[in-house]
């Protein structure tokens, strides 16, 4: 019997014009968490989709081995069938369905020609008690935290039977303590047997969970490594081919004159209700960066949302843009005083997927590309050319649909689409979620170089080392009210999270100020 749950050999799959995977091979012991780490664009997915039956057999040239035995899948359901499921960053789930219809989704539990509902939901509970979560199976999936959802994509895969289990970026979107739930729940599966491979970015977790670890690099397998001879730093030379000496490559450069003062200011949301933001006050500089931090429902993207316009509502207090109190309704406003916002969820808010790299590139002021009162498409993708140089953009054509970039280019093109409005104020709402390493080195040091020239810049981030890491000032925000402002120098995460943990109400010692 063979020591390894899941063996693929010499696996090469190409697409035209590029090989997505050369000579592949890669292994995992029975029972093991096994980390796959590598950049966007190193062939980490494309190796899972053919594992999975997505390109199924004759799509792609080598050999599968599940326990020892050769297996060929010619659909996802083949896959399946063989014990493998996989779960990925963007969760399958029907939102206005109950938690047990998810869990059983395309193997409900039938009597005659009807769904057997009493033992639909018994065998529900059954399996939300074996991972410890205490949920109504009746429930609405939407009525759920993400956390609670990604629990129940692992469940879902449990009941079909799967002793091969694939996570792809499982926390991207989980608070903290979902986190520790899930590290605790892939504990548990392996004490029972269950393998899991673990595909991440964040190579703190990769370190914590790992049993093993393998490296893809350009579509070729680089290592394969047990965990206790691997740090951050010799996975991160393995992924981007060289040492990286610092992670975040910080530098100190000239601040000029103040470009927005916010004081007092409130918002309300026009259609809950709620006080999102109360009486923020902060100042930002030219060529300044200023990280922004607090725990999920801070109110972090709420305060620059409803600053640039882009939620309906009431807001109160002042706000002023070189000098000038403005009034900004809609972000047609904000981006004519200068204010450009990149937002959290690039695929929602700042791509139209399915459309050309070089449209993305110049969406935001597409006037200065319309001579004649129409789009010049000549002029277009000069423009987008020079951004997207700028920006270090790799891609063969600007002619490619955005959708098949990596999500650090994807980046890139947000960052080019507003960089387009010449912004006196560039707000970057998480800008490196769901980026790898060497992408990440990169938008760092776009960032320093933005702020060189002169623009002031916000980075609202959950990543403590990234806020630690770029800013030259950090606030802190915690239940809409601004707690803290920390210098470079005396910031650190303790004292953040003091901050973040605060209410204004509570602890009237804490002052916001402009530094």
């Amino acid at each position: 019997m063979s020591q390894y749950a899941l063996e693929m050999k010499q696996i090469t799959k190409t697409f035209p014009g590029v090989k997505a995977l050369d000579r592949v091979s890669f292994s995992v012991k029975k029972g093991e968490i096994h980390a796959l780490c590598g950049e966007n664009g190193a062939g980490k997915s494309t190796l899972m989709k053919v594992l999975s039956g997505v390109y199924p057999t004759g799509n792609y040239h080598g050999d599968i081995f599940i326990n020892g035995q050769p297996v060929a899948f010619r659909d996802i359901k083949g896959s399946q069938d063989a014990g493998v499921a996989i779960i990925y960053q963007e969760l399958a789930l029907v939102p206005e369905m109950t938690v047990a219809e998810n869990i059983f989704l395309s193997h409900e539990r039938m009597k005659k020609p009807v769904i057997d509902w009493h033992s639909l939901y018994a065998e529900a509970q059954y399996w939300l008690e074996q991972i410890g979560l205490k949920v109504d199976p009746q429930m609405r999936v939407s009525d759920l935290t993400v956390g609670k959802q990604q629990l129940i994509e692992i469940v879902k895969a449990l009941t079909k039977k799967a002793d091969i289990l694939i996570l792809d970026e499982p926390t991207a979107a989980l608070t903290e303590s979902d986190v520790d739930v899930l590290m605790r729940l892939l504990r548990a599966l392996k004490s029972k047997g269950v393998t899991c491979i673990y595909i991440s970015h964040k190579l703190g977790e990769v370190l914590e969970i790992a049993d093993s670890v393998t490296v893809l690099r350009d579509g070729k397998t680089v290592s394969t490594d047990p965990i206790d001879v691997l740090t951050e730093d010799k996975i991160v030379s393995k992924m981007v081919g060289r040492a990286l000496t610092e992670f975040f490559p910080y530098q100190a450069h000239q601040i000029g004159e103040e470009v927005l003062t916010v004081q007092d200011y409130q918002f309300k949301h026009g259609l809950t209700g709620d006080l999102l933001v109360k009486h923020a006050s902060f100042s930002l500089r030219a060529g300044e960066i200023l990280g922004v931090a607090g725990l999920m429902g801070a109110g972090r993207t709420e305060l620059f949302t409803s600053l640039f316009g882009g939620y309906p509502g009431e807001s109160s207090g002042q706000v002023v843009i070189s000098g000038e109190a403005v009034n900004i309704r809609k972000p047609s406003d904000a981006i004519a005083k200068g204010l450009a916002y990149v937002s959290e969820d690039r695929k929602k808010y700042g791509l139209v997927m399915g459309m050309e790299i070089s449209k993305n590139s110049t969406l935001a002021a597409l006037k200065k590309v319309m001579p004649n009162h129409l789009i010049d498409r000549t002029l277009e993708v000069k423009r987008a050319e020079e951004l997207t140089k700028k920006m270090r953009l790799k891609s063969h054509s600007l002619e490619a649909d955005v959708s098949q970039l990596s999500g650090g280019n994807q980046q890139k093109v947000v960052l080019s689409k507003w960089l387009f409005t010449d912004p006196k104020i560039l707000v970057l709402d998480e800008p490196t979620r769901g980026i790898d390493v060497g992408a990440k080195y990169e938008i760092y040091k776009i960032i320093n170089e933005l702020a060189a020239q002169g623009v002031a810049v916000v980075i609202i981030s959950s990543e403590l080392p990234e806020v630690l890491g770029m800013s030259d000032r950090i606030m802190v925000m915690s239940e809409g009210e601004v707690t803290g402002h920390l210098s470079r120098t005396e910031a650190t995460q303790e004292k953040i999270m003091t901050y973040a943990t605060l209410r204004r109400g509570k602890n009237e010692a804490v002052k916001s100020s402009g530094h």
